[in-house]
C-alpha cells in the first residue's frame, strides 16, 4: 500500500455492507468513491431483506460482530424495533442450545431461556416435539433501507464519491493499488473493498482472485393484513426451520432451503410455498386463518459461503484487495459493525475491535471449518 496520507478506497457495491465500510473509511480521513451499478443505494439484497436482526448465534464470532453493530443500530436512526426471536427447539438439540445460550451469554448477549409454557405465552404453538425455546430479547428487527439511506448520507458528508448505474467489468494491478474499469472509464484507487454481495465471486474473478461466495435465492413470503395485528417476535420453528415475524399488520414467512439449487435464478419459487405453509399449520393451529398476499410476498439473494460466515479483511495474494461479503443473509444484521472492522483492517493494518481471524479467507485453507449453524 501507498504512504498517501489518505488512501484512495473504491468500495464496490452499494448495499448495507458497502454503505457501511464507506462511512466508516471516509469519516476516518480516506478517500471514498463507491461504485454502484443500480440508480440509488440498497437496491439489491439489501432491500429485499427480512430485515431481522440477533444475537442468537452458533459461534462467538458471530456473535460479536452482533454485538459490535447492536451498538450503531441503538444509536441511530434505524428503524431497530426489539420485538425479538424465538427459537423453539426439540428434545435432541436441547443440551446443545442450551450449551449455545452459555457461549453467547458470555459473550455478552442477552438471551433467555424458556418452558414451553412460558414460549407459548409469546406465541401460541403446538408443543408436540418441542423440548423448551430461547429468547433474545434484543434481538428484533431493522428497517435496511433508512439505515443504508443513513450510512450513505453520512458516508458523503465526510467526502464520499457515489458513482451510481455504473458497473465494475475489471480490475488490475496498478502499482500497489488498482485500476478499476467500469461501464463508465477507469477508477484508479489504493484499496478495493469487495462489497458486492451475491456478484462478490464475479468482482473478484477480474482481479484474478476467487472468493468462495455463491448467490442463493431466497422468498418471502407475506400475509394478507391481519384482524390480529398484536406484535409477534420472529419465531423459528427448528424442526423445520420455517419462521415467521410481523410487519405491521402482516406477517412475514420463510425458509432457507439448505439442499436449494445455488446461481442466480430470479423470481418468486412458489413451490417453495406449500411445505412452509404445511410447517406453518401444524406447529401454529391459528395460521390456518392467515391468507397469503401473492402480489406482496418477493424473493432476494443470500450470498453464502462454505461455512455461512462472511469474508472479512485483505486477500493474501493481494494485499490491497479487501473483502467484506459472504454474509450468508446476515449482511444486515452485521454490517455496522463490519464497516468498522474494514475500515480498521485498511487504515490500521489489521482490524483490532474484533480479532476477524474467524472470518479471514485463509480458514478456507484449512481441513475444518466451523460452520454456522444458526442460519434461517
Amino acid at each position: 500500500m501507498t504512504t498517501r496520507t489518505a488512501p484512495r478506497v473504491a468500495v464496490i457495491g452499494a448495499g448495507i455492507v458497502g454503505a457501511s465500510c464507506a462511512y466508516h473509511l471516509a469519516s476516518r480521513g480516506a478517500e471514498v468513491t463507491v461504485i454502484e451499478r443500480e440508480e440509488g443505494v440498497a437496491m439489491g439484497s439489501t432491500g429485499r431483506s427480512a430485515a431481522g436482526f440477533r444475537t442468537q448465534f452458533a459461534t462467538p464470532h458471530n456473535v460479536r460482530l452482533s454485538l459490535l453493530a447492536l451498538d450503531w443500530y441503538r444509536a441511530n436512526d434505524s428503524g431497530y424495533t426489539p420485538h425479538g426471536y424465538l427459537f423453539l427447539v426439540p428434545p435432541e438439540q436441547w443440551d446443545e442450545r442450551l450449551d449455545q445460550v452459555a457461549m453467547q451469554r458470555e459473550q455478552g448477549a442477552s438471551v433467555d431461556v424458556l418452558d414451553v409454557e412460558e414460549a407459548r405465552r409469546i406465541v401460541d404453538f403446538d408443543p408436540e416435539g418441542i423440548a423448551g425455546a430461547t429468547f433474545g430479547p434484543e434481538d428484533g428487527f431493522v428497517d435496511p433501507d433508512r439505515s443504508t439511506q443513513l450510512l450513505m448520507q453520512h458516508a458523503r458528508e465526510e467526502g464520499t464519491v457515489f458513482h451510481r448505474l455504473e458497473t465494475v467489468v475489471g480490475a488490475e494491478p496498478r502499482g500497489e493499488g488498482w485500476r478499476l474499469t467500469t461501464t463508465e472509464g477507469t477508477v484508479d484507487v489504493d484499496v478495493v473493498v469487495n462489497a458486492a454481495g451475491a456478484w462478490a465471486q464475479q468482482v473478484a474473478g477480474y482481479a484474478g482472485l476467487e472468493v468462495p461466495v455463491e448467490p442463493f435465492r431466497n422468498d418471502v413470503f407475506v400475509t394478507a393484513p391481519r384482524s390480529r395485528a398484536r406484535p409477534l417476535p420472529l419465531t423459528i420453528d427448528v424442526p423445520s426451520g420455517v419462521y415467521f415475524r410481523s410487519e405491521g399488520d402482516r406477517l412475514l414467512i420463510g425458509h432457507h432451503d439448505h439442499d436449494a439449487p445455488t446461481g442466480f435464478l430470479e423470481g418468486v419459487n412458489w413451490d417453495h410455498l406449500d411445505p412452509i405453509v404445511e410447517a406453518l399449520s401444524d406447529r401454529y393451529p391459528w395460521f390456518a386463518d392467515e391468507e397469503l398476499d401473492a402480489k406482496a410476498s418477493w424473493w432476494g439473494y443470500y450470498e453464502v459461503t462454505p461455512d455461512y460466515s462472511p469474508v472479512l479483511g485483505r486477500d493474501p495474494a493481494a494485499p490491497t484487495w479487501v473483502n467484506a461479503c459472504g454474509f450468508s443473509g446476515h449482511g444486515v444484521m452485521h454490517a455496522p459493525g463490519c464497516g468498522r472492522l474494514i475500515a480498521e483492517e485498511v487504515l490500521d493494518g489489521r482490524a483490532h475491535t474484533l480479532d476477524i481471524a474467524p472470518f479471514r479467507i485463509e480458514r478456507f485453507r484449512g481441513r475444518d471449518l466451523t460452520v454456522e449453524t444458526a442460519v434461517i
